[in-house]
């Protein structure tokens, strides 16, 4: 089987310039990283400071703040878990007209700059694809494990296995991105005044509520893996969840606008991510995916699979895209294992 050795569209060698520093106006967690080009990556961090580093790929439209429920998890796996925002989004700078293949180089440089040798990668939803491009690309030797977990799906297994939404979004974002840009504005503004309104914001509170007691019982069988405060009991406390809600959903995905989600939809439906999946030397690379993903039908992820000279999918029966976080323990600790082996 052959290799094409990968190019990126601007050196990765110089590194002078890098450099990590605390972003005072946010969260005292959200770091920013400078790459060699001027631009700004965001990022945060949970989990062990000094445990196994593993670089978190958000979600399609998402941001760093995405990685907080994981935290717990990670410190019970001993697991540095980096949340690396992708341009455009959060407080990462825009890169008009990027590509899949151009995320590897700011991988790179952003390991390197923070002074990981080695590490592992692990992307969730819309963070996959870009997993996949780094297996592809990144220097072998640089990786101790690759983990997809319910990851976007290549568009090349056939857009007839997309949902009528998938296929629309795709569209626009091809031929019509004002338009796409302006729905997406609209359900943003939508979002942001129900939550402003009096009885948005009970329904919020109300089902946060029913979500709290469910942790709770979670707790109590030992199935919780997710950082569950005390529910909140005060009016202050509960206008505090909800705006970590809002800022998980719509504040920090679209801080900037719409635009990085628009040239997202366009690189994850596209039919051709720059490279062959038969030509991914790095494995295995991990797959955990819903049989009843809806988001990402799993017949686009067996095809994956399939091409990736060395993966191994495990099917979650009865699970859907938005039932996959109560696996997330079992992802973790298989990907822990494999930086413990390498």
């Amino acid at each position: 089987m052959s290799f094409v050795q990968p190019t990126f569209r601007r050196s990765i060698l110089p590194r002078l310039h890098c450099r990590a520093m605390t972003t005072q106006p946010h969260s005292p967690r959200d770091q920013t990283f400078t790459l060699p080009d001027g631009r700004v990556l965001g990022f945060r961090e949970v989990g062990v400071p000094e445990g196994r580093p593993i670089l978190y790929f958000h979600g399609y439209p998402s941001s760093r703040v995405e990685v907080d429920p994981a935290h717990n998890l990670a410190k019970k796996h001993n697991i540095r878990l980096i949340s690396l925002e992708r341009p455009g989004f959060g407080i990462s700078t825009p890169q008009p007209c990027r590509t899949l293949l151009d995320w590897p180089a700011d991988v790179r440089d952003f390991a390197r700059g923070i002074g990981l040798e080695r590490f592992g990668i692990m992307g969730l939803s819309g963070g996959g694809p870009f997993a996949v491009a780094c297996a592809y690309a990144l220097p072998k030797e640089m990786l101790t494990s690759v983990g997809l977990f319910a990851s976007g799906p290549p568009w090349a297994a056939g857009a007839h296995h997309m949902s009528l939404t998938r296929r629309v979004t795709s569209w626009m974002a091809s031929y019509w991105p004002r338009g796409l840009g302006a729905v997406l504005r609209l359900c943003v503004s939508a979002l942001r005044a129900f939550e402003r309104w009096s009885v948005g914001a009970r329904w919020i509170d109300a089902t946060l509520d029913k979500l709290d007691e469910k942790a709770a019982k979670d707790r109590k069988t030992g199935n919780d893996g997710a950082t569950t405060p005390p529910a909140p009991k005060t009016q202050e406390e509960k206008a505090a969840r909800r705006k970590g809600i809002m800022d998980l959903l719509v504040n920090e995905p679209f801080r900037q606008g719409t635009g990085a989600s628009v040239l997202e939809a366009k690189l994850l439906s596209s039919q051709d991510w720059g490279f062959r999946f038969e030509d991914v030397k790095y494995g295995p690379v991990r797959i955990w995916h819903g049989a009843k993903d809806g988001n990402a039908p799993i017949a686009a992820i067996r095809y994956l699979a399939d091409r990736l000279p060395d993966s191994v999918l495990c099917e979650f029966e009865g699970d859907t895209h938005y039932t996959m976080f109560a696996h997330l323990d079992q992802a973790l600790r298989e990907m822990a294992s494999d930086i413990g082996e390498k």
